[in-house]
């Protein structure tokens, strides 16, 4: 089809003005974006990408050990994936009547479903976020109850609701009042019990592996926790936003624990195939049923764009892959050979204190070192801002190495690699490698490395 004079032409737009991509994020979006990009040496101009891996214009490849903070599971624009768009637009499917019921939703339910055979119906949005905010509402109408149960450092979106069960404060400053939820220790199950011994609890939300720092339930905790909660009357939800979809060398990270069977668990991110935005909230059939109790109620709870034909065509398109591709098995042998490298250079580098995760999620923490003239460094950095350290790790390893990573969260020395799980020996190597060029540079006082760490110093000073 010929395109009309003065339509719109999408290609001709980037070409004449993606080279003010800074500028514009600067004057008409969150404009403390390109300024920390640019204090970091992040703004770097990426020209396309592909599986794990970016290019700039000069042709420079950037192994990508973040995967777009867990949505990447596949990479960037998988040939299935795409294909699986490029063939639903070209269908012109009567997409979102609202009242009609369309096949592909059903579709990746089943195929959802398939992995958790305890649970029975889905409801479909368009975020993590939402999948939790979803949970959230279902827990509360399906046992009566106001309160969900949440552990300290979670996370679980930004959204109000969610918000309310977020175990940062720093996300949290500025937006009171929350719903009346509250914080108990990942791990204690004491603390679990008493919040539950006033009837009022309809649930504790948890990450299987927390996101923040790369903690993980302790072994036994899921299980037990499942026990506690049914004896109150309450439920478990298990936010798999992360760690779900073969993250961590399972489909689901609470599948490692056997026995755990979770009576609503979110999803999303790699769902989505790197491309459309989908969410999804697993749970069982009685719990749907109390939300959807009557004809009246038949939208009580209901997403303007959730179950639409683009994103659940990617979702299809993903759970093909991660079968036919052994995607979960590599992500599980490949995360192995990762971790167990990096641990293996604790002993090697005395900043380096700990390495830990599951599969292709991998937490790199960084301590107080033993030595006199690093200490003396290490506490400079300590006394600015804590989680300095990691940054200084994170940037050489972008400047000079080409690999992105990021630090876990605020306030942490804690780097977590969170790759796309198709990536293999070649990339582990590298990774490696440049974490041991990075590792030695600091160790041995290198000049810039340290020039560094006074710039994000006198930065972190002057934001006080």
């Amino acid at each position: 089809m010929t395109r009309p004079p003065g339509g719109f032409d999408l290609t001709e737009l980037l070409a004449r003005r993606g080279a003010e991509r800074y500028e514009l994020h600067s004057r008409h979006l969150n404009h403390q974006l390109p300024r920390m990009l640019r204090t970091i040496g992040f703004d770097k101009v990426y020209e396309r990408a592909e599986g794990a891996y970016f290019w700039d214009a000069e042709g420079n490849d950037y192994l990508d050990m973040l995967g777009g903070f867990g949505v990447m599971g596949l990479g960037r624009h998988h040939p299935v994936v795409r294909k699986a768009l490029h063939d639903v637009l070209d269908a012109q499917l009567a997409d979102l009547t609202r009242f009609d019921c369309q096949p592909l939703p059903g579709l990746l339910a089943e195929r959802l479903l398939a992995q958790t055979p305890h649970l029975d119906r889905v409801f479909f949005g368009n975020s993590g976020t939402e999948a939790v905010e979803t949970a959230l509402k279902f827990a509360r109408r399906a046992t009566g109850r106001p309160r969900v149960l949440y552990c300290a450092h979670a996370f679980h979106g930004l959204t109000a609701g969610a918000l309310s069960v977020n175990g940062e404060n720093a996300f949290r400053d500025g937006f009171a009042p929350l719903l009346p939820d509250t914080a108990v220790e990942l791990g204690d199950l004491d603390a679990l019990e008493r919040e539950l011994r006033a009837g009022d609890v309809a649930a504790l939300v948890v990450e299987p592996i927390q996101g923040k720092g790369v903690h993980a339930a302790p072994p036994g905790y899921l299980r037990s926790a499942q026990e506690l909660l049914h004896a109150h009357g309450a439920l478990l939800v298990a936010d798999e936003v992360q760690t779900g979809l073969g993250r961590t060398g399972d489909f689901y990270a609470f599948q490692y624990e056997a026995g755990v069977e979770p009576d609503l668990v979110c999803v999303a991110k790699a769902l989505s195939g790197g491309y459309v935005p989908v969410g999804a909230t697993l749970g069982k059939d009685w719990i749907f049923k109390k939300v959807y109790s009557s004809m009246d109620r038949v939208l009580v709870h209901s997403a303007s764009f959730g179950s639409n034909a683009q994103a659940m065509a990617a979702g299809l398109a993903v759970l093909a892959v991660l079968e036919d591709e052994h995607v979960v098995a590599n992500a599980r042998v490949t995360g192995e050979l990762l971790r167990s490298r990096l641990a293996a250079l604790v002993d090697r580098y005395e900043l380096l204190h700990e390495v830990r995760g599951r599969g292709l999620m991998i937490g790199i923490e960084f301590g107080r070192p033993e030595s006199i003239r690093l200490r003396s460094r290490w506490a400079m950095l300590q006394a600015a801002r804590k989680g300095l350290f990691a940054q200084m790790v994170v940037v050489p390893l972008l400047q000079r190495h080409r690999i992105l990573t990021q630090v876990s969260g605020d306030h942490l020395e804690v780097i977590k690699l969170i790759p796309p799980l198709i990536i293999g020996e070649r990339e582990v190597d590298r990774f490696v490698s440049a974490f041991t060029a990075v590792m030695d540079d600091a160790h041995n006082g290198g000049g810039l490395m340290w020039d560094f760490g006074r710039t994000l110093v006198r930065q972190a000073v002057g934001n006080r």
